[in-house]
């Protein structure tokens, strides 16, 4: 059996402070979907009646701090799904396996527990996939919580991991550098959204290719400190960055 590699690449945007295929020169980009392509055309879920409960809050605690996240009640797929698994413990142990600083931290890759130094990661999951739930208004904010999946060469239908996923950390830009991207990717971009894009930064090149599920509300520095920690030449963190997923309840 042919096992599957989950990542989120970058897009390449012709733009001077623009994404490559990695924010280094390190970056490994030769896997079937390390990358983003500019010209994918959107598609949106169908209109879901979000519940009228509480968005479920989940911690991620690693050795550098904790993060809250919010899980969005409009994509309740993935939303159900992950409080499946933190139910189940079956992030307890895991890796952030994959941090490239100005753009994202990755883990849930169940492989990842007790993984060898240097072992290659990125291939595991729960044995299922997720439909793509994607929403207008839930877009790639520094914070936000993203399902990871196979590349459109095989999975032209955008069907998120059923347990990989990552946390956005990006950058800041410009107004003139998203008006470039819109006109690149033949994308309309919301000036609410630009303007949290200029304001806090994130990945808006990503918007539209993987669901965004939730987002951080608390430890936006511990995406910071987990980005910044030196890796591999496939991104995995030197020293293994462990973290344990609870539900928060009310």
């Amino acid at each position: 059996m042919i096992k599957k590699t989950y990542f989120i690449g970058f897009a390449l945007i012709m733009m001077s402070l623009g994404f490559s295929s990695c924010s280094s020169s390190t970056a490994n980009n030769t896997t079937e979907n390390a990358s983003v392509e500019s010209t994918q055309t959107e598609s949106e879920a169908p209109a879901v009646v979000e519940d009228e409960k509480p968005e479920q809050l989940v911690k991620i605690s690693t050795e550098y701090g904790d993060m809250v996240i919010k899980l969005y009640n409009g994509t309740p797929l993935h939303r159900d799904n992950f409080i499946k698994l933190a139910k189940g413990h079956f992030y307890d142990g895991t890796l952030f396996h994959r941090v490239i600083n100005n753009f994202m931290i990755q883990g849930g890759d169940p492989d990842s527990k007790g993984a060898a130094p240097g072992q290659m990661l990125g291939n595991g999951g729960p044995g299922y996939t997720i439909p793509a739930e994607f929403r207008k208004e839930y877009f790639h904010k520094k914070g936000v919580l993203a399902a990871a999946r196979e590349g459109d060469n095989v999975n032209p239908e955008k069907a998120s991991s059923g347990s990989q996923f990552y946390i956005v950390q990006g950058r800041k830009w410009t107004n003139t550098e998203l008006n470039t991207m819109e006109q690149q990717r033949h994308h309309l971009i919301p000036w609410e959204q630009k303007e949290v894009y200029m304001k806090i930064g994130g990945t808006p090149h990503l918007d539209g290719a993987y669901t965004v599920f939730g987002e951080v509300i608390s430890g936006l520095e511990v995406i910071d400190s987990i980005a910044a920690l030196p890796g591999d030449r496939a991104n995995r963190p030197l020293k293994d960055v462990k973290m344990t997923v609870t539900l928060i309840e009310e």
